[in-house]
């Protein structure tokens, strides 16, 4: 597999009037990867997902998907990376299909239809095909969400609590599509507090707290430091045992 970074990010800072939010953060994210944030609210999650996907600039800093740069090039950055955010916007007026439609018009996609019938099939909305988003639970918004984030095949895919509001079968869903895409080449980085979901999907954790990054290893690494390589609790433990510990200088991360 080809081991080139797909997401580069150096020295990124945010500040939102005197207040910074994300503090000197830079790590890389390779093919295959799967890289979770976690950190209690507002130690800069979704403010690094959101930069990255160029919703909101940075303060200082570079930020790279697939080698284009979000800020002077964000079209060719875009083109490369699909966004799930905690609650996806869509449009209530429009069906399950014209969602995917609108969607491949945008990432000007020819025969797209194919591809858009596998993913209803693959998160098993197929039966909602024609059906306005309205009239959909908060778990199907989601997955419609999902399927038109993957449509074009990103190489780079963001997730902000992708499992909100699915029920068992839908989470299992979503975490084979997670993997899929993974075993596919995509650079993945999920954030999320569902500390299972790290567990079973994630092959590095970055734990972020006061917008700096306290650590960073393989899911491997940050379980055997309290003596432990299997359980949600050991990963609680880590979690914890950084969040809740006294300020420390951060550290730099590079996922490899």
């Amino acid at each position: 597999m080809n081991k080139e970074r797909m997401i580069t990010v150096t020295n990124f800072s945010k500040q939102y009037k005197g207040f910074t939010a994300v503090k000197n953060l830079s790590f890389s994210v390779e093919p295959g990867q799967i890289l979770g944030l976690l950190g209690p609210n507002g130690a800069g999650k979704t403010t690094t997902l959101r930069v990255l996907c160029g919703i909101i600039p940075p303060s200082s800093g570079s930020l790279l998907v697939a080698g284009h740069d979000v800020a002077r090039a964000p079209i060719e950055a875009k083109r490369n990376l699909g966004y799930i955010p905690d609650d996806p916007r869509l449009f209530d007026t429009m069906t399950v299909w014209e969602h995917l439609a609108f969607t491949a018009a945008a990432y000007k996609l020819a025969d797209f239809e194919k591809e858009a019938e596998a993913l209803l099939a693959s998160f098993e909305l197929a039966h909602k095909r024609d059906t306005l988003v309205h009239n959909l639970s908060r778990g199907m918004r989601q997955k419609v969400a999902i399927a038109c984030a993957f449509l074009h095949d990103p190489k780079v895919i963001l997730f902000d609590e992708p499992l909100t509001g699915l029920d068992p079968q839908g989470i299992r869903g979503i975490q084979q599509a997670i993997r899929d895409r993974a075993q596919a080449g995509a650079a993945i980085i999920i954030s999320s507090h569902l500390l299972s979901l790290f567990e079973n999907l994630c092959t590095h954790i970055m734990v972020l707290n006061h917008g700096e990054c306290r650590r960073f290893g393989t899911m491997e690494d940050l379980l055997k430091e309290v003596g432990h390589t299997d359980s949600t609790s050991a990963l609680e433990e880590v979690y914890f045992s950084i969040t809740q510990a006294p300020d420390q200088s951060s550290d730099t991360a590079v996922v490899s």
